[in-house]
């Protein structure tokens, strides 16, 4: 046995190749054609192993991306046991824990297992691909068990008897007995009251009348009843292209089908068509099991006796028929000589079937592949000459439709409808009924396919007009072909891109799914967008790019299709309409022209809305392709200001501000802060500042990865080195906490100054949108944090140092960065001395927090790491202030 140096990758890949795809392994008939290749390349002993492999694989349910079976030497004995490894060398175990083992009888069942496919030459012009399976070999495939034949059923009268036949008898009147006997090696039975009885070579019809008639003779006023009990078995022999040839015991029942399925079937070399029965050394018959199933025709099916033997012979010269016919398959031929009759074989036509394309695939005299037009409508097309190796390919009716119009989109019932001479589009649409909710009706889009020369153009029309008065223009009159879109309204999005990103970003309580909000105008942009492609496709330097473009203050800005007689209020109308927003007494028109020096320039126009819309044609400027609208937002449309005072003050919610109004005048308008009031602490967040901040924590969040990784290099080639370990620790700890990290948006601001200077300070601060002021109750607390032995918060006492404080939480921890300790006020302001030294001497205020950073640079240079333990640090204590104000 040869097994070529390829066989471990072509194990390895084919493996990979089938568990991709979930192919079955004891089916190899849903493999693509790349697959399909690499199989019938493989030798026999090496597609074996593979169907021993991928069988063993599905029954324990290893799931391994590849498998590793050793190679053998030329010399070894081919029955060989070979035990199966992993790519890693460790035994592939079988479900009950024994190691999988390639043995002989595996050798040639892949090759049955993956019958002989065709491809056509050609692309296919079809859906279906062109790959065809012989037809009826699958009717063996399944446990043999299951096709034995019954034994309960009523015995035939022509039934031969032999030895081991049961008969049971039954004497009644004078006498009574009950007998069970059984034919003897000799050919008789031994009947009680006749003696012994010869049975060879009478059926049970003849036996049973021959009984009767001795009982009715001899045995005087007494009557038998005849029946066969248990039969024989019978032994036939099943030889030639059979899957698996040999001598069988079978039911005396048993017919050739019978005993065909117990041993396995036809193997994919072995004819259907002809095979024969032969007792005594002649044919007794020949079985077409064409014949049993495509008409359910078992005349054929002959009986068998002890002895007899099966025969099935190579299979005959062969045909596909492929395509969209009802059984697209490789037919082996028999009597079969045209066109109609291998049409007839594959069950006929599909009712999509178009049979005037049909195409005859065929090796010619100089063994050229070549094609014929075959016409299954006519005479001489059904009469066409099949050879062997012929293909029939059978297309199917195009998609295109002629004498109908297409209805797309937000309807009921799209499809296509009969188009009859002089109909409209009421005639389509009658009434709004048939039009799904929030439909829109003032823009509905036509495809029209201009004859003779087969361009495309496209139309509009105000569908609510033309239901509510069909002598309108906008009743247009449809064409064949015509395809008639209905959108849905689209839905106005208000607010700008930071408003969108701060909803996409809110925080969700645990166990809330986020869900994504997308503009509900896929419909008319998807259909849209695919007419522009049309329209574009047949541009060119005469004809230049039909369409034109609005922007700005409508529903559904965008380019669309340009009509001829075009106007500024119909490019308005197909954008879906204003926005409340829009500014209609104003709006900019762009037209680029091409001059008589073959050079392009631009025009500008200034175009009234409101006058355009309504209906004053001097200024609703008719359009020319590529014209581009842009409507502009009314002044100070999105100025709002709401803000929001929460916790210490008198009145606290939600406040409108103007532009230009300052902190300090809302807080007046709330009635000033309580008696419990601590402005030293105060929280002021800004959306903007939330955003920037989240954004720097992905920057250091990206920087800090990037470290790593070349850390983790470093700590690869040293592993001697004790701080790179160290180093790398600390970092993948910085990661976790900065992936906890909330970015907070935090203004720094001196509240207590802000309120004591009479009619504003030059630091009080100009109100944004989404502002919100916390200002909590006073505070008597004192936090430390970081790398201290007992990070907790400790009452504020007066005159108390900042290393006092850090030896009430335990003293510093081994990896305390002592040189960048820092205090950040209640208020958020950072105190830090120059060079990141902070005097152990400082005062500590009430609502103070210090913090001890980790110790980032022990061996290292990574100042992006310190950047890190400030953010982290200084989020947690934002987070904490925040979290403390809401209880």
């Amino acid at each position: 046995m040869i097994f070529r140096n390829r066989l471990i990758a072509v194990v390895t890949v084919s493996i990979s190749l089938l568990f991709a795809s979930g192919v079955p392994a004891q089916s190899m008939r849903n493999l693509d054609a790349a697959q399909m290749r690499m199989l019938q390349q493989m030798s026999p002993e090496e597609r074996s192993q593979l169907l021993d492999i991928l069988n063993q694989q599905q029954q324990s349910d290893v799931q391994q991306e590849s498998l590793f079976v050793p190679e053998l030497l030329e010399e070894e004995d081919p029955a060989e046991e070979i035990e199966v490894f992993d790519i890693d060398g460790n035994p592939i175990m079988d479900a009950t824990g024994n190691p999988v083992i390639l043995t002989e009888e595996f050798l040639n069942q892949l090759t049955e297992q993956s019958p002989e496919t065709w491809y056509s030459s050609e692309e296919p012009f079809f859906e279906q691909d062109i790959r065809l399976q012989p037809f009826g070999y699958d009717l063996f495939q399944g446990a043999p068990s299951t096709f034995a034949p019954a034994t309960d059923i009523p015995v035939p009268n022509e039934y031969k008897l032999g030895p081991g036949d049961t008969i049971d008898v039954q004497l009644f009147g004078k006498e009574n007995r009950q007998y069970s006997l059984v034919v003897n090696r000799e050919g008789t039975i031994n009947f009680p009251e006749l003696g012994p009885v010869s049975v060879i070579g009478q059926s049970f019809e003849e036996f049973r009348q021959s009984i009767l008639d001795q009982v009715a003779d001899q045995l005087i006023g007494t009557s038998a009843s005849i029946s066969l009990g248990a039969l024989r078995s019978i032994t036939v022999l099943i030889v030639g292209d059979a899957r698996q040839p040999g001598s069988y015991t079978v039911s005396g029942l048993s017919t050739m089908t019978n005993a065909l399925l117990v041993s396995g079937g036809v193997s994919n070399v072995g004819s259907l068509r002809r095979i024969q029965l032969k007792r005594n050394g002649r044919v007794r018959a020949t079985l077409d099991l064409y014949d049993l199933l495509l008409r359910g025709d078992s005349r054929n099916d002959v009986r068998l006796e002890s002895g007899d033997v099966i025969f099935v012979p190579p299979v005959g010269a062969t045909v596909g028929v492929g395509g969209f016919v009802k059984r697209p398959a490789i037919y082996e031929l028999r009597q079969e000589k045209t066109v109609d009759d291998i049409v007839r074989l594959a069950g006929g036509l599909r009712s999509d079937a178009y049979p005037e394309g049909a195409r005859l695939e065929r090796i010619d005299e100089t063994w050229q592949r070549s094609f014929a037009d075959v016409d299954l409508t006519q005479e001489a097309g059904l009469a066409e000459e099949i050879r062997r190796g012929d293909i029939l390919l059978v297309p199917p009716v195009l998609k295109d439709f002629k004498g109908g119009v297409r209805l797309l989109g937000h309807v009921d019932r799209p499809g296509v409808f009969q188009w009859r001479a002089g109909a409209r589009l009421t005639d389509l649409i009658g009434k709004l009924e048939v039009l799904q909710p929030q439909a829109e009706l003032n823009y509905v889009l036509i495809r029209r396919e201009l004859q003779p020369s087969g361009r495309i153009a496209v139309l509009s029309a105000n569908l609510e007009a033309a239901i509510t008065n069909p002598a309108s223009p906008e009743n247009l009159e449809l064409q064949p072909k015509d395809e008639v879109s209905v959108f849905q309204l689209e839905r106005q999005i208000i607010g700008d891109d930071e408003d969108e990103e701060e909803e996409s970003d809110a925080e969700l309580e645990e166990g809330e799914i986020e869900e994504e909000v997308i503009p509900d105008n896929s419909n008319r942009r998807v259909r849209v967008d695919e007419l522009l492609k049309q329209l574009e496709r047949q541009a060119g330097i005469e004809a230049p790019f039909e369409q034109v473009t609005v922007s700005g203050q409508v529903r559904a800005e965008g380019q669309y299709p340009y009509e001829a007689g075009m106007r500024v209020s119909d490019l308005i109308r197909a954008g879906g309409g204003f926005n409340e927003s829009a500014y209609s007494l104003d709006a900019e028109l762009t037209r680029y022209e091409i001059q008589t020096d073959n050079t392009r320039k631009y025009v500008r126009y200034n175009v009234d809305l409101s006058q355009a819309l309504q209906g004053a044609l001097d200024v609703d400027l008719e359009l020319a392709p590529g014209d581009f609208l842009t409507v502009r937002q009314t002044p100070n449309w999105n100025n709002e200001i709401v803000i929001s005072l929460e916790g210490e003050v008198r009145f606290p919610g939600a406040y409108t501000a103007l532009p230009g109004d300052t902190l300090s005048s809302v807080i007046e308008r709330a009635g000033g802060l309580t008696a419990q009031a601590f402005p030293e602490g105060s929280i002021f967040l800004r959306r903007s500042l939330r955003l920037r901040e989240r954004q720097r924590i992905e920057d250091l969040r990206a920087r800090l990865e990037s470290d790593l990784a070349a850390l983790s290099l470093q700590a690869a080639g040293s592993l001697e080195d004790a701080s790179v370990g160290d180093a790398l620790r600390a970092g993948e700890a910085l990661l976790t906490s900065l992936d906890r990290t909330k970015a907070t948006g935090r203004l720094v601001i001196d509240l207590p100054e802000l309120l004591a200077v009479d009619g504003g300070s030059t630091t009080d601060v100009i109100l944004q949108d989404g502002d919100r002021l916390l200002i909590p109750r006073i505070s008597q607390s004192v936090t430390v944090l970081g790398e201290v032995q007992y990070p907790t918060s400790h009452l504020h006492e007066d005159g108390l140092k900042r290393n006092a404080y850090i030896d009430k939480s335990g003293g510093f921890t081994p990896k305390s960065a002592k040189k960048r300790i820092y205090v950040v006020r209640a208020n958020g302001e950072v105190l830090a001395a120059k060079g990141g030294l902070l005097r152990s001497t400082g005062r500590i205020q009430r609502g103070d927090t210090i913090v001890v950073p980790l110790d980032t640079e022990r061996g290292f240079r990574l100042n992006a790491w310190s950047s890190i333990t400030r953010i982290v640090y200084n989020s947690a204590i934002a987070v904490a202030a925040i979290d403390s104000l809401g209880n």
